[in-house]
């Protein structure tokens, strides 16, 4: 079992011991328990009772439940809590803005046992009269519930990507006579995924859709299947999954209709003539084939969005997508001196040993006391240690910057004096989110416009199937970092992955330079760069038009002469 779900097993555990009021001890002693494991890189499942005990902040009782979950997924104090918990009340743990206390009330006075039942009690005003609610919290709860129950049952891409590749290989394996691909939302790079689509060529079908009956991981919904299409759903969490079954002959025009959005396909380029119109003339080879014979470049599945795509591939002037071995460095990431889960040594020679040419180490400002923001004080230790750092880890370099708060007023949360020391500042809105697009414009617009702002982070604050962003108008953001010469970050978080990829060729349009940044408070957030690469080319993005794409030697240059121009 990974690290994150067995330090998942025992968040979920302090929620519930907090939810069923216990000793605040015992939950202390699982707050502590994870903030210890999620400092350990080595695989916790393949560690000894001894050797568990031996880390720092876990004893002995702790221990025996990492073995314990080891043997058997699970282990008993959270099996008994979760028996005495209904479901629906666990399910409103995820609710952002509450905390247990607050749930615990929510199930105890109102008696909502189902997020259904609490979505009643907020729409029948009960809500607002319980103690320590009002109004304005039921409303977000309500909101809150109405944005869960419009995704449930879809994944983000991260999720899903794994779960998709695994689907394929099994499918493979059970038709080993056919060809598969894997289609829809997954091979166009959505942010979202609700569902699994496979295209499967075979000359006889029956046999194929009879192997995919017998397959453990899949559940068959036989009125929604057919002769030609398998439909129902992974076992594991109900994932949609379809298979199409195509003859051999028509497997390249299935996998490029089903791996495109209805725009590319339906999108004219001569006369009355679409995609949909040459797939139809005969069957092709490949995908490759059939753009051949429109007469125009072969289009990567995650430009397929009937933009401008098909106008480019006809004048052979398609982009040359960015790569993820196009970058050069890591910008926007948090160390222990914040909420990062790893020393700033720790980020910065873990980032060197991945080949990267440099590390922008930008913790939370003093704002963000909830994250331990730096007080001006800890900016100076910083500094300091990253000197000394440099002179060791070179020519590998760490750039010093900050993840300032933007205020309400759009003011970045330092005095100039400190904001001047800084090689880079990664600016971010991380409180009062509940704002109209106007005032959320111009919040952003002014911070934008504050010289000391290098990059502008996550613009509207989303976590994806969690929370919508604030509404903002994009084309005035981006139209103000392209004045101010403000770089915009592609946050590689998968449950952010913002700035989102239908604004990224407006502004590649204006000439506004991105920054493909993991956001990363883990070394194994680095990981997530390659989410940022695909929002990237979903948008166009080339190496060109990449800030971190630039070598070191670049990097410094622009830093420097950015700060010299500040008067």
């Amino acid at each position: 079992m990974e690290n994150k779900k067995i330090i998942k097993q025992f968040k979920l555990a302090a929620e519930l011991m907090e939810l069923h009021d216990e000793n605040p001890f015992k939950i202390r002693s699982y707050t502590n328990a994870v903030g210890a494991l999620e400092l350990v890189e080595e695989p916790l499942e393949q560690m000894t009772q001894a050797r568990l005990e031996s880390i720092q902040g876990v004893g002995k009782g702790i221990a025996s439940k990492i073995v314990e979950i080891n043997e058997k997924g699970s282990f008993d104090d959270l099996d008994q809590m979760l028996e005495v918990t209904p479901n629906g009340v666990v399910e409103m743990l995820r609710i952002k803005g509450i905390g247990p206390k607050k749930v615990r009330n929510l199930w105890k006075e109102l008696g909502a046992e189902t997020v259904e039942e609490l979505l009643e009690a907020c729409e029948q005003d009960k809500v607002s009269k319980l103690k320590g609610f009002g109004a304005k919290t039921q409303e977000n709860i309500k909101q809150a519930l109405l944005f869960t129950q419009q995704n449930r049952g879809k994944l983000l891409y991260a999720e899903a990507e794994l779960v998709a590749e695994q689907l394929l290989q099994s499918i493979k394996s059970a038709v080993p006579e056919a060809q598969v691909e894997l289609v829809g939302e997954m091979r166009r790079r959505m942010e979202i995924i609700t569902t699994l689509q496979f295209i499967l060529a075979t000359d006889t079908p029956a046999q194929a859709h009879q192997a995919l009956q017998g397959m453990a991981e899949l559940q068959e919904d036989e009125k929604a299947s057919g002769p030609f299409a398998w439909r129902g759903s992974l076992a594991e969490n109900g994932m949609p999954v379809e298979v199409k079954l195509v003859s051999t002959e028509r497997f390249a025009n299935e996998v490029l209709l089903h791996s495109s959005a209805p725009e590319h396909l339906a999108q004219l380029f001569t006369g009355s003539t679409n995609l949909l119109t040459v797939v139809r003339e005969q069957g092709y080879t490949s995908e490759a084939d059939i753009y051949k014979s429109a007469g125009m470049a072969y289009v990567e599945p995650e430009l397929r969005e009937g933009t401008n795509e098909l106008e480019l591939a006809l004048q052979n002037k398609l982009p040359k997508l960015l790569e993820l071995s196009d970058l050069k460095g890591i910008l926007h990431n948090h160390s222990t001196y914040s909420d990062g889960a790893h020393t700033l040594e720790q980020m910065a020679t873990y980032c060197r040993d991945m080949g990267y040419q440099y590390l922008g180490i930008s913790d939370h400002s003093k704002t963000a006391s909830y994250a331990g923001g730096l007080r001006e004080g800890d900016v100076l230790r910083q500094q300091k240690e990253i000197d000394e750092l440099n002179k060791k880890l070179a020519p590998f370099k760490i750039f010093k910057g900050i993840e300032s708060d933007i205020l309400g007023d759009g003011s970045l949360d330092y005095d100039k004096d400190i904001l001047q020391t800084f090689d880079f500042i990664v600016a971010s809105i991380h409180s009062s989110l509940n704002m109209d697009e106007k005032k959320a414009t111009a919040r952003l617009i002014t911070a934008i416009e504050n010289p000391y702002t290098t990059m502008l982070g996550h613009p509207t604050g989303r976590l994806l199937l969690r929370r919508e962003g604030y509404p903002i108008n994009h084309k005035m953001v981006i139209d103000a970092c392209a004045a101010n010469n403000v770089i915009i970050e592609i946050n590689a978080n998968p449950w952010r992955l913002d700035l989102d990829w239908r604004h990224v060729q407006y502004a590649l349009e204006k000439g506004v330079m991105l920054s493909i940044n993991p956001d990363a408070h883990h070394t194994n957030g680095y990981d997530d760069m390659k989410y940022g690469v695909l929002v990237g080319r979903k948008g166009g993005l080339t190496k060109e038009m990449t800030f971190n794409a630039k070598p070191l030697e670049e990097v410094e240059k622009y830093f420097r002469e950015r700060k010299e121009k500040i008067k």
